[in-house]
């Protein structure tokens, strides 16, 4: 008998009305929100301006959702254009699938084209929403457990995860390896957040930080799950990607901490102009005047002139001891 377990929900959709309210869009759509808006405050404090990070992620965030999926699909056809499976189920998305790996690719892509057209450069805008994309993949992950799916092997544990009886799954308690990611995001965000502090990350490196660190954890909490993969070497797929982009990852770091020691002065021109045309005004305000004289110079030179005419005995209201 099972003393403790995480029960998981008795279905993954709501219905209101005719709408269908899905657990799996809620935790992605949420986990956006929360990447654009901490990514907007850190894009704020390295100089850009605010709604930047919006703006881009407008490109970014459809290039990474069909990433996401062609790479689910891609990896695991046999689930969709096998013998007695439907191709159309490839389309829906709300069922699950996205492979993180292809929403990173495709959607850095879209990053790169939004980024583009703002003359921004794209390592210092990875660099500033590395974390919050940390934090959403760690909500995102939830939408696993609406969905009881992507979970491990058989554990009697007390944080085990009771699955349900369905199909191409068998009722049981097995490992949360939902919730083994979620937390390891969460993780990654507060490694990349200090790092950044402590020593000034620049050109990418912070987001390849993100990159490398997910890496290290998804390598362990994937050789622990039991859904249906392919294999190589022994290794399910997702591990030897993982493996792969560590290396590639820290080596980023590396040879960009030689080419491009320290962090940038300037990430958005637009932003920059801005504080150059502010300083100019304030300096304008400040001038002489058309005659060449400040008021407060001319002020005292005539203050200066009263009191001479006065010495002089000129000046009949400015007597000596007169004010």
């Amino acid at each position: 008998m099972d003393l403790a377990y995480i029960p998981s929900p008795s279905t993954g959709v709501i219905h209101l009305g005719p709408i269908p309210l899905r657990g799996y869009a809620f935790c992605i759509i949420i986990g956006v929100f929360v990447a654009v808006w901490y990514g907007n405050r850190r894009w704020i404090a390295r100089g850009g301006t605010a709604g930047t990070v919006a703006d881009i992620a407008v490109w970014a965030v459809p290039f990474g959702l069909v990433g996401g999926r062609l790479y689910h699909v891609i990896t695991d056809y046999q689930l969709y254009f096998s013998e007695g499976e439907n191709w159309v189920d490839a389309f829906k998305i709300w069922e699950g699938g996205l492979g993180i790996w292809g929403a990173i690719a495709l959607g850095a892509v879209g990053a790169w084209i939004g980024c583009r057209r703002r003359g921004i450069p794209l390592p210092a805008y990875a660099d500033a929403i590395a974390p919050g994309i940390a934090l959403a993949q760690a909500i995102g992950r939830w939408g696993n457990w609406f969905n009881q799916e992507l979970y491990g092997r058989p554990t009697d544990l007390p944080w085990a995860l009771k699955i349900t009886e369905g199909a191409n799954r068998e009722a049981g308690t097995y490992h949360p390896t939902f919730l083994y990611e979620s937390l390891w995001c969460i993780g990654v965000a507060l490694l990349v957040v200090w790092a950044d502090r402590r020593f000034k990350l620049g050109h990418g490196r912070a987001f390849a930080l993100y990159v490398a660190a997910y890496c290290a954890g998804r390598g362990w909490i994937e050789y622990m799950r039991v859904d249906e993969a392919h294999h190589v070497l022994g290794l399910r797929l997702n591990v030897w990607t993982a493996i792969v982009v560590f290396l590639l990852a820290v080596t980023y770091i590396v040879v960009s901490s030689r080419l491009r020691p320290g962090r940038e002065e300037i990430v958005e021109p637009k932003a920059e102009k801005k504080a150059e045309e502010k300083s100019e005004g304030s300096e304008k305000a400040g001038e002489p005047n058309e005659s060449g004289e400040d008021a407060d110079v001319k002020a005292d030179a005539s203050s200066d002139d009263a009191v001479d005419l006065g010495k002089d005995g000129k000046d009949v209201e400015h007597g000596a001891g007169k004010s």
